[in-house]
This record gives C-alpha cells, structure tokens and sequence, in this order.
C-alpha cells in the first residue's frame, strides 16, 4: 500500500517570510517574491495592511477581506468599489467588512481611509486530515469513554452541529442526521466531492447503520449518533477554500442556530497565522459565532514535526486555531487498543504557543490517527488514497480482503476535531443551558491528564526520528474525556470569554509561564487554577516558588535563542512554504506512519 510521506518545509532564515497571493481562474496561489523583515518593511508605513500584502504586484488583483470601524454601509463600500475594487461577498453579518477583488495598486489608498480599521488577504484555507494506510481498529469510542454517554442514554438528540467543510455526502449511516444543507464553495453543488466533510460528519454524528448487527463484530458509531447535521460546504473538490467563504459559512450557522439548535460548529480546516487574532477576520468570525452560544471546535492543525526554525514544531498552531475563545484540538494516536494507557502523540499535531498572541494552544486532545469514518466511492479524496480502504475483514465476521464500500481510514487534527465537537453536544443533550465557555471549562477540567514525559516516533518513510514532549503546548489540558466531563456538574460564570485559553510569556531568565488575569478561570482567582485545569503532569517547575512550564528544561531545541526568537520575537511572521507546490498558504495535509 502506498506510504504517504511527509512535506518537509525547507529551511529558511528566521527574518523571512513568504508572501502570495490569489491568481488566475483557478485560485491558486502565486509567489510575489521574499520579503526580508526590517524597520524600513512597507508594513511599518502602512500598519492597516496584514504583512502578507504589503509587496503585492500592483499590476494584479488580489482577494481581499476589508474591515471597517463600524457596521459597513453601502457607503463604506463605496470606498473600496470607488477605488476599482469588487464586492465578492458581504460579510458585515459576522464582522464589520467584506470580501472584495481589488487592484494591487489600490491596497495602500484603500488603507489610508479613516473608516478601513484593517486588510487581511482572504487566505487559503484547506482540509486538516491526512491520508494513512490502515493496520487496525482505532478503539476511539472506548478511548475517550464516549460509550458510557449511551448508558445513561445520552446521544445528541436535538443537538445541531454545523459541520463547515467539503460538504457532506448522502450515506446511509447519516440518513435523516443532515437537516440542512447549502454551499459557498461556489461548486454548485453542498453535497461532498471531496472525501473530508463527510468523514468529519461521521465521526459526530454516525449511526453505524453499514456495521450493526450479527454480521458485525465491531460497529463504527460516531460520538453523537443522533445529533444533527447542518451541512455547509466551504471546501471544494480539491479540500481547498478561502476565509471568506468559512465566514460567510459561519454567519449562516448564526443565523441558523434557533432553527436548528444549533450548538457547535466543527472547523477541522485551517492555514498559517499571519495577524493577530484580534485583528484576523477568520478569528473575529469564530468569536461572533462564540458569543452568539455557539461551541466552535477547531483543528489545531498538522505541522509538529516542521522544524524549519528549530522549535521542533512549537509554534505551528493553525488559524482559526489560534483564537482563545475556540476550542482546539491535536491528535493523539490510539496505538490499536481501547486502552488510553498506551496512546502517545501524534508527532504531526501542531503545538503552542499561537504566532505573534502566544496563546496558550492546544486546548484538548482526542483520537486522530488512523481513524475509521464514513466514505462514498468516486470522492476525490478516496480515489487519490487508495491504501486508506480498509477490508471488510477489519469489521465484518468471516469479512474477506475486499475493500468496504462504506468505511475508510484518516489521519489528522481534522479526525480529532469532530471527537471534540461530539462530546459537546453530548454536555449540550445533558445540559442545554451551558455556555460555550462553561462548557470549554468543564472538558478542559475533566481531560485525562496522565500523560508520560515524553515518547518517540519514527516515520518509516523516512527513518526520521521525533520526540515529543507532552507539556501544554503539545497536549493542553489533557485527553478527552467524555465520561468525566459528563459526570462533572462545576458550572463557572457564563460571561463570554472567561474560559478564554491564556497566553504564555516569556522572563528574562528564559523561564516560561502563563499571564492570566482575575477574570479567567485559569487565574489564581477563578473557579479551579492551573494546577487543576492542567494538572502537576503538564508543568514542571518552579521560579521563585511559582510553577512554570518547564523550569530548566528548554523545548525549542539544542538552538534555544534562535527558537525563543521565533516563537516569541515581535518582527517574526510565520509565512509557510513547502516549497514543492506553490501552496504558501495552505495547511498542508501531513500525518504519521
């Protein structure tokens, strides 16, 4: 069966940075050059524009997203149009912009107005899974306790959960569980072309229709196996997209959550960081979906072991994934057993702290290895993978070696996302009174915290060795825990963003640890403190009496100035190229052996 191998990010200079942006029909992306960071860069003369934009050719167009200082009117708008710039879609229901095609020469006029507050390019986003061979079975409802959630009859029954992705196919394992379907992919079509979104909708929401009953002896049941669907194509048939259309994909699931009870928006996609969260249009979006009570569950992204600045893959955290008010998810590989005593790391799972914010990320991990979920004949993603089928034998008693037609495997912080995103609406059918943030808190309280110190992989592609080490930026608050965190009845305040993850800082000793305030529940005056939301196991210690994240010990390597300058300095804007496909923006889809 054909290995997947893993794209290596060449290595480049610490103060350098890749900028792209859109071109031709086919919207992918085309390099404008390298741009050396210095105090004389253009983005100190035009602070408005996101870094990735300020050498764009100004002979081109360029998809951007513009946001204003107030709501958008149409004589906001008239800024831009008035500039030659075309309106591709208004976003002003879930941020105070839109998304436009402007002339490059237009960007810096455009930015000088009052009214603009910021210009982001509408980066690529695309799909977090991997494609992996099949060994075994991935045990991940036994991992994660999910089947006691059946015992005391808990299912997802009413629960609505927007799945934003490639869409999501009509399979028999999901009939009557999508209620609700609509695309802006601009592919025509909400159904799934891809592959992605309807292995991400299994893993919440499958019934296990295509493995029950005494033909059967194991059954491929997703978390919430009667929640609902709500299906919004983001992703085209290459699992590829853009900002601005998960954004206007959120704001329907908005718009959509009293219809549909909507609870939890699952976002296994991401792309690179390239601005702060606060200002980053794609991270704004997640927090007006969070405040409107709606749980958004995001991949952390697939680039742990990118050690093009020797941090050893620190510092990789995907957007949205860098938000603090979302959740967000790395992968953990179940080893073929229910057992989680033996389950290390996924080594591809990106780690903390975000770019530019150091927040404080993952939140949570859960299964994503290896991972068995719905598939369709004919999806791109089944056709370009074929050593993902499994055989019937896997599942199916006196199964011969032919290949299912209803299950495949997955490997990725995608396949851990929708494990996050199901256990919620599983708290949500137990409790539909819990806010977004009582509800981050109670899983991150209630995450399996038992974690070795560190453990080792080797990728048999290349005989490349990695090392994991399981601190908070590698494993969060811990494994998820359906079983605890339904059993827990701790309840914090339900003001908007007091689950908020923290941000992590650095002392001038080279002493890590974590900046929280009274508000969080994090702090040393909230509700639980970090020693009870991340227990003694995830750090080590100590600073003038204080815990810290390691004390003596160093994550970023044997290079330790270059990797804090990294992670931590103020000029570094983490611009990813793989340097084989012209695909700067674009998380790629890696994963592990």
């Amino acid at each position: 069966m054909p290995q997947v191998r893993h794209r290596q990010h060449r290595g480049r200079k610490k103060d350098e940075r890749r900028s792209a942006v859109w071109g031709g029909k086919t919207g992918k992306l085309l390099f404008l050059g390298t741009v050396v960071l210095s105090a004389t860069a253009a983005f100190a003369r035009i602070p408005k524009l996101s870094p990735d934009l300020q050498k764009v050719n100004p002979k081109t167009n360029v998809d951007v997203i513009v946001q204003f200082k107030t709501a958008p009117t149409s004589t906001l708008y008239s800024k831009v149009t008035g500039q030659g710039g075309h309106l591709r879609r208004d976003l002003s229901g879930v941020i105070r912009g839109g998304a436009f095609r402007v002339p490059g020469a237009a960007l810096a006029q455009i930015a000088k107005d009052n009214d603009v507050k910021y210009i982001s390019l509408d980066h690529k986003v695309h799909a977090t899974g991997s494609s992996q061979p099949p060994l075994t079975l991935d045990y991940y409802l036994q991992t994660v306790n999910a089947d006691y959630a059946d015992q005391v009859g808990l299912d997802g029954t009413g629960v609505g959960v927007a799945v934003i992705d490639s869409g999501v196919a009509s399979v028999p394992d999901l009939s009557g569980r999508i209620v609700y379907n609509q695309d802006f992919s601009n592919s025509g079509t909400s159904t799934d072309e891809y592959g992605h979104g309807t292995h991400v909708a299994g893993i919440i929401a499958g019934t296990g229709r295509s493995s029950s009953g005494s033909k059967y002896f194991y059954t491929f049941e997703g978390i919430a196996p009667h929640a609902n669907i709500i299906n919004l194509r983001v992703l085209d048939e290459n699992g590829s997209g853009s900002d601005s259309q998960v954004i206007s994909a959120i704001n329907k699931a908005i718009n959509l959550k009293s219809r549909y009870n909507i609870g939890v928006i699952n976002l296994s996609l991401g792309r690179p960081v390239y601005e702060s969260y606060k200002l980053d249009p794609l991270c704004q979006a997640v927090e007006r979906a969070w405040n409107a009570g709606i749980v958004v569950v995001v991949a952390a992204g697939n680039d742990g072991r990118d050690n093009s600045y020797n941090t050893n893959g620190y510092g990789t955290i995907s957007a949205p994934g860098n938000d603090p008010y979302a959740i967000t998810v790395g992968a953990m590989k179940t080893m073929g057993t229910p057992d989680r005593g033996d389950d290390q790391i996924a080594s591809y799972s990106s780690k903390g702290p975000t770019l530019i914010d150091h927040v404080v990320k993952p939140d949570l991990v859960a299964p994503g290895n290896r991972i068995t979920s719905l598939y369709k004949s004919g999806l791109d993603l089944a056709d370009q993978n074929p050593g993902n089928e499994i055989p019937y034998s896997l599942y199916q008693r006196n199964g011969g070696s032919s290949h299912s037609t209803s299950y495949f495997q997955l490997s990725g912080t995608s396949m851990a996302t929708p494990m996050v995103s199901g256990a919620a609406a599983l708290l949500l059918d137990q409790n539909s009174n819990l806010t977004p943030d009582q509800l981050k808190a109670r899983l991150m309280k209630t995450a399996w915290k038992n974690f070795p110190q560190s453990s080792v992989a080797v990728d048999p592609d290349t005989g490349k060795t990695y090392v994991s080490q399981y601190d908070i930026f590698t494993v969060g608050a811990g494994y998820l825990d359906v079983q605890a965190a339904l059993n827990n009845s701790d309840v914090t305040s339900s003001a908007d963003g007091v689950a908020a993850s923290p941000t992590a800082a650095i002392d001038n000793h080279g002493n890590v640890y974590l900046v929280t305030g009274n508000s969080v529940v994090w702090g040393t005056s909230g509700l639980w403190g970090t020693s009870v939301v991340w227990g003694t196991s995830v750090i080590w210690g100590t600073l003038n009496g204080e815990s810290v994240l390691w004390g003596s010990s160093v994550c970023w390597g044997s290079n330790t100035l270059q990797g804090y300058s990294v992670v931590w300095g103020t000029s570094v804007v983490w611009g990813t190229s793989d340097g084989d496909d012209n695909e700067a923006n674009m998380v790629g889809i890696l994963g592990e052996n």
